[in-house]
């Protein structure tokens, strides 16, 4: 959970859920700042590359809700709430394929 008060524009604001995105190798040196992707409970009516839908399995998460992938944010680390679960290594796949498509890398 995190919060991302204010917001601007189409930013996704308020405390919601969101998925670390950046390398271990950031968090594992006490960076000050995160990249995440935000998480939404409005679920888009069809697949596509800007969203990826999650479950509650293994999340945290209390309904099912998508990732924002077209949404990536640095944060400082004051803003994280709490950790919630983990994305399934399908779905964690699924955001590294999406993540690579929409930043051309």
């Amino acid at each position: 959970m995190v919060n991302l008060n204010p917001s601007r524009g189409t930013e996704p604001g308020k405390i919601r859920p969101a998925v670390v995105i950046q390398t271990n190798l950031l968090n594992q040196v006490a960076h000050p700042s995160t990249l995440i992707c935000p998480i939404t409970t409005q679920l888009s009516g069809e697949e596509n590359i800007l969203h990826v839908r999650v479950d509650t399995s293994t999340t945290g998460l209390d309904q099912e809700s998508e990732i924002l992938v077209d949404q990536i944010r640095g944060l400082d680390n004051q803003r994280f709430i709490e950790k919630l679960g983990r994305l399934s290594p399908s779905k964690t796949l699924e955001l590294h394929q999406k993540l690579q498509a929409i930043l051309d890398y």
